[in-house]
């Protein structure tokens, strides 16, 4: 980028490698983007969580390629299109071109283990000049009720308020995805990233929460899904993954990636025993 503000955005990093370099920039644009949604109302419908919201609000070293987003009420006939205006609004501020579009959904085959049924429109925020600089903005348009949002305080580009899921919650949602997300034969490190976060940072499971996800998406009953089978179907994923791929797929997006050396599926075994449940 050849913007000056936005190079003024980027020393506030140490960068010190094209991957840190990389990371700097998805983050910097993430930035920009939630300020536009800001300006426009958005939080006003909608809550932010998720590894960048981890990263933005609660300290988390990892860096995120994702902004993802639950509406507050549930509107099967919600457009994120009615928000591209002042996202991109703001990125012309800073001399910045971007455009915007709507992700297709593939079509689920049966050989894929999936989330369930899908309830989230997804974009891809890219720029004019760089198109291989891009970051997925993620809508659940059909959330459970039940949850808590609170707002929390961004500084950057300039100061403003983010409604974000309350990190019980966010812990509800993010195991949901642990346990039923391995789309395209992929291991995302990243969700295991953020369940040991959640374990370290010593945060109640919302598992009321996630019983209602289930119920939702998977079509489990509450009383099918109790915490010994929420327990035990954990421990069979750990014990089914393969540990090198995941810890592959973390590594880019981490400032240091001798902190997961410890990785292995004894590791996480006993961080299931460590979970806190809430609800």
């Amino acid at each position: 980028m050849n913007n000056p503000v936005f190079e003024s955005m980027l020393s506030h990093y140490e960068v010190a490698t094209k991957e840190e370099r990389q990371n700097a920039t998805h983050e910097v644009m993430q930035q920009i983007a939630l300020a536009g949604l800001y300006r426009s109302g958005f939080f006003n419908r909608a809550a932010f969580y998720g590894g960048a919201c981890l990263r933005f609000f609660h300290g988390s070293p990892q860096f995120s390629e994702d902004l993802d987003f639950s509406l507050l009420q549930a509107d099967e006939y919600f457009c994120l299109e009615n928000y591209f205006d002042a996202i991109t609004t703001e990125f012309r501020a800073f001399g910045l071109d971007i455009t915007i579009a709507r992700k297709e959904k593939k079509t689920q085959t049966l050989a894929e283990p999936a989330l369930g049924k899908d309830t989230t429109e997804i974009y891809i925020l890219q720029f004019t000049t760089e198109r291989n600089v891009k970051i997925k903005i993620k809508v659940d348009t059909q959330p459970p009720a039940g949850f808590t949002a609170e707002y929390k305080l961004l500084m950057l580009p300039f100061s403003f308020m983010v409604r974000c899921y309350a990190l019980s919650d966010s812990y509800a949602r993010q195991m949901h995805a642990f346990l039923f997300r391995e789309c395209e034969n992929r291991v995302k490190g990243r969700d295991w990233y953020d369940f040991e976060w959640y374990v370290r940072n010593n945060i109640a499971l919302n598992f009321e929460y996630l019983q209602q996800k289930m119920e939702q998406l998977n079509a489990i009953a509450p009383h099918d899904f109790s915490v010994e089978h929420f327990k035990s179907r954990l421990k069979e994923r750990i014990l089914n993954t393969n540990m090198n791929a995941m810890k592959n797929d973390v590594c880019p997006f981490l400032k240091n990636p001798a902190e997961i050396d410890i990785w292995s599926c004894d590791y996480f075994l006993q961080l299931v025993d460590r979970i806190i449940l809430n609800g």
